[in-house]
């Protein structure tokens, strides 16, 4: 398959103030447009040429750098806009909640471990959501990397890199996760992933 650039499910202005317009055309239209084309670039000519996004970045991990850091970035970055829209965060649709108090005690609880793992994460990489095991579970990740890669499926991912918030944030990690955690989140599209991975 050919890596195409997915339109922005919203208006570059539609997550103001908590993202502004600016990183939105910096992060989309720059940051994944490059994932996509060197991602293309990288994989011309070799084996993962035809397979399924998740089968290259599984395939590719820790075989072809390459391919896996553009593949990996693509696949984070496909979700990620998903995992944003305006007047975001707010209620938890009822089974994915039921499913978050489980693994974690409470849904505060889960917000104060995923924010610990964003900010924990030294450099650039990601803080997740996962189903490992049949259970839901906060991991981080340098670089590119998603736990497709470490046998979990990503139902919630913070890109914390610093081209995601650096704009709008400055030095401020905590204060961009409290905005994405709060009004950010699309509940429903985790409900939904969240349901697949447990089916599955």
């Amino acid at each position: 398959m050919t890596f195409t650039l997915p339109d922005l499910p919203y208006a570059h202005d539609a997550l103001q103030p908590f993202m502004s317009k600016e990183t939105l055309e910096y992060h989309h239209d720059k940051h994944h447009l490059a994932y996509v084309n060197n991602g293309n670039n990288a994989i011309k000519g070799t084996e993962f040429e035809g397979k399924s996004l998740e089968e290259i970045v599984k395939g590719s991990y820790g075989k072809n750098a390459a391919v896996f850091n553009n593949a990996g970035q693509h696949y984070n970055h496909l979700h990620f806009w998903k995992w944003m829209k305006p007047n975001g965060g707010g209620k938890i649709p009822g089974a994915l909640e039921k499913a978050i108090v489980d693994a974690f005690g409470s849904v505060d609880k889960f917000k104060e471990d995923f924010t610990a793992a964003g900010v924990g994460q030294f450099g650039s990489g990601w803080a997740w959501l996962e189903v490992k095991g049949g259970k839901l579970a906060v991991s981080k990740t340098p670089n590119g990397e998603n736990p497709l890669v470490h046998g979990g499926t990503p139902v919630l991912g913070v890109d914390v890199w610093e081209h995601s918030y650096y704009i709008d944030y400055r030095n401020r990690r905590p204060d961009y996760l409290k905005a994405f955690l709060e009004s950010l989140v699309n509940w429903e599209y985790v409900a939904e992933l969240y349901e697949k991975a447990a089916k599955g």
